[in-house]
């Protein structure tokens, strides 16, 4: 129920009901010095209305750009049912489910979650969520080397391919605690990992490899090669993926002859809106020999005393859990709210429509780099297969050319001369189902336009 009214004699028989004069007598605990009379410069109370008026108006001054920027996070179209099911006050106001008694609808949600993650990924047991994507890396390398038992080294080894915020991010919580991570260069020409900067690491004792499928730039890495490299060099496989592209490409646990190790990455496109950069998840996959290596919770299904199904929490190696210093993490949570709307949206959408959604933001980008390779000074920085992001090259400073297209209504992408400046003046696009031929269109036209005016 949305709103429960009380009007002033259902006030004042509850009120006689429990002895109280009046609903300030029920905060006479707090000193009288204590409280004020009135907030000065607040403005007066808004009625609903008026508050709905205030917000709409607030949000069109923003405009409605169109958007082609990804780098991590992905716009999607997210079906009404989602969020008005996850809004609901069973799942928006429940809390973690400590009382497997009291939290059944909550603990059998998180438990389809980690199945269909496990299902999606290719591995054998997902936990119930992670902080988010960048921090779920960083916990996974924590988690390879405390796992890797044949591997004295606390070393990994990371594509430069790899988005790098989740190498800061990883670098800033896993470097504190003496991970070192080393970083291998990628081919210009491919945009992929390059064999050659792997070869001059051959022998050398790393606890694991990551590999980030797609990468950063878009591309599609040669992950099935990569991994079986990685376990003949005696090291894990971390593999960090976009999990809407796991409907059309092989899942982890089947990349090369035994598959990664531990799989991570950021549950955002799967049913989370933008909303200016968060809150989002993170989710992790690993082999049942790892989960107890595994941070945060994993649900699990069982029998009561009266044989009847039910779910309770089975691991929780948690920091407020009486293991503090021996715990598995100290950062990890359960964003129980989005892994809601992320496994609605999965219902949803089942393995037919998430495929559908993957094929249509291929398709999307591959019209968008036609379209504005088109136009004389842009061309593809890269030669090889790609899901729903490229590079482009521009002729020119990437940054006015991007502040010159949102003064016009059009996110342009992202700049990423400063972070790989061997490719030039270099621009990140990305285009998903929510973009129409349209939309391409016009982005093209403005950026026609913009150069020639330039």
């Amino acid at each position: 129920m949305a709103y429960i009214p009380h009007t002033d004699a259902d006030i004042r028989a509850m009120l006689d009901v429990i002895g109280a004069r009046s609903t300030e007598e029920l905060f006479d605990e707090i000193p009288a010095h204590l409280k004020i009379k009135a907030l000065e410069g607040v403005p007066a109370a808004l009625s609903e209305m008026q508050i709905t008026r205030l917000m709409n108006e607030r949000a069109c001054a923003d405009g409605r750009a169109l958007n082609f920027i990804g780098a991590g996070a992905y716009e999607h179209y997210i079906p009404a049912p989602v969020w008005a099911i996850a809004t609901r006050g069973e799942f928006y106001s429940a809390y973690t489910p400590y009382q497997a008694e009291a939290s059944q609808g909550t603990l059998q949600l998180i438990y389809e979650f980690q199945t269909m993650m496990a299902a999606l990924t290719g591995m054998e047991v997902s936990n119930a969520s992670m902080y988010d994507g960048a921090s779920a890396l960083a916990e996974a390398s924590l988690m390879a080397v405390r796992a890797h038992r044949n591997s004295q080294s606390k070393r990994i080894l990371v594509p430069r391919t790899l988005n790098p915020t989740y190498l800061k991010v990883a670098r800033a919580i896993a470097g504190n605690q003496n991970i070192v991570f080393v970083e291998a260069d990628f081919d210009r020409a491919t945009g992929c990992m390059m064999p050659q900067s792997l070869q001059t690491h051959e022998g050398q004792d790393f606890a694991a490899l990551v590999l980030q499928q797609p990468n950063f730039f878009g591309n599609l890495e040669d992950v099935r090669a990569l991994t079986d490299w990685a376990h003949r060099q005696n090291m894990l496989v971390i593999a960090v993926v976009n999990p809407t592209s796991l409907a059309l490409l092989e899942a982890p646990g089947r990349w090369g002859e035994s598959g990664a190790d531990i799989v991570c990455g950021e549950g955002q496109p799967l049913g989370v809106p933008l909303s200016s950069g968060g809150p989002y998840f993170g989710f992790m996959t690993t082999r049942m020999q790892l989960v107890r290596q595994m941070p945060g919770r994993v649900v699990g299904r069982t029998l009561d005393a009266e044989g009847r199904p039910g779910f309770t929490l089975t691991l929780q190696a948690r920091e407020q859990h009486i293991r503090r210093t021996k715990a598995t993490s100290n950062i990890c949570t359960n964003q129980g709210l989005l892994v809601t709307a992320a496994t609605i949206y999965m219902t949803l959408m089942g393995a037919e429509g998430l495929a559908r959604v993957a094929a249509a933001s291929l398709q999307r980008t591959q019209d968008l780099v036609t379209a504005l390779t088109r136009i004389k000074g842009v061309r593809a920085a890269f030669n090889s297969p790609r899901f729903h992001e490229a590079v482009l090259q521009l002729d020119r400073p990437v940054a006015p050319v991007l502040a010159e297209l949102a003064q016009r209504g059009v996110i342009g992408g992202l700049d990423i001369s400063a972070q790989f400046p061997e490719l030039g003046h270099a621009l990140l696009v990305c285009a998903t189902e929510t973009k129409s031929q349209d939309d391409i269109d016009a982005y093209a036209n403005l950026l026609r336009d913009v150069r020639g005016a330039a």
